[in-house]
């Protein structure tokens, strides 16, 4: 697959005629995993969506391929960049197949009729998210796990070079969390996906990036590889958090554990001079 650039120019956006992005500029990795983080109101999905053309920027530009995407045509852009937003909704009484079988429109012209393409796009999708067994049930009578493959597969189905996901392990418990990530690490690894995501956890951030955002009050604060952007001081400057950070006995990259003002030993007390 080839792997598109994605950049974002001295961009600024919001809502109401109050900026939110304020003169941000990233330039996205190809083919690699990028992770944003950042406290709540920071602008990580005000961000997805101007990558998306979801939002109009007021100043700036998102270039795709190095045009702007505002100067794209719609299914040119759709077939391209796939975006899953936050919470989706499912049309009432749609089948996990049928719903999973809308990523492919953007690849159905005016006159075009399904395609054994799509059959294949459609098979690999229920396939690569393990939910090929739900395919004829409705997708609301699914768990919040399984709902949430549903939407990656639609997403797959798309079979874009370039997928932005907002918090896509929201309400999902740890086990579903890392199945998810899991799986969009296989998609990037196997199709060579351009996989641009925001996440809270700033450990599991940490572990599947590639490449780190951190993001504060609607710019760029500090960006690169995992071990650069968990630092102790970032965590305090993007977050207002005291923490210490540690190396991942697992994977190798870097944790991050909170201090508190309990559940502290008393050596560790001593240290921090609260004792």
């Amino acid at each position: 697959m080839t792997a598109h650039s994605l950049t974002v120019s001295r961009l600024s956006a919001g809502y109401n005629d109050a900026d939110i992005l304020q003169g941000l500029d990233l330039a996205v990795p190809p083919g690699q995993i990028t992770v944003i983080v950042g406290a709540n109101a920071c602008g990580k999905s005000t961000l997805l969506r101007a990558m998306s053309r979801l939002l109009s920027p007021n100043e700036g530009e998102v270039l795709l391929d190095g045009k702007s995407i505002h100067h794209t045509a719609p299914k040119d852009l759709a077939r391209t960049l796939g975006l899953l937003p936050q919470s989706p909704i499912a049309p009432e009484g749609i089948t996990v197949a049928d719903l999973v079988s809308r990523g492919r429109h953007p690849h159905q012209g005016l006159f075009s009729r399904w395609s054994r393409q799509d059959d294949e796009a459609v098979a690999d999708a229920l396939t690569a998210t393990r939910i090929v067994e739900l395919a004829d049930r409705p997708v609301d009578e699914l768990s919040g796990g399984q709902r949430q493959r549903v939407w990656i597969a639609m997403a797959l189905a798309q079979k874009t070079g370039i997928l932005l996901l907002d918090e896509p392990t929201t309400f999902l418990d740890i086990s579903h969390q890392v199945e998810v990530l899991d799986l969009l690490t296989d998609l990037n690894h196997a199709r060579g996906t351009t996989v641009v995501m925001v996440l809270h956890d700033l450990n599991l951030a940490a572990r599947y990036a590639d490449y780190l955002v951190a993001m504060a009050n609607g710019r760029v604060h500090v960006s690169g590889r995992p071990e650069d952007v968990l630092t102790e001081n970032n965590v305090r400057q993007v977050f207002g958090l005291e923490s210490r950070i540690v190396d991942d006995p697992t994977s190798g990259r870097p944790i991050m554990l909170p201090i508190g003002r309990h559940r502290m030993t008393s050596s560790a007390q001593r240290k921090e001079g609260r004792i």
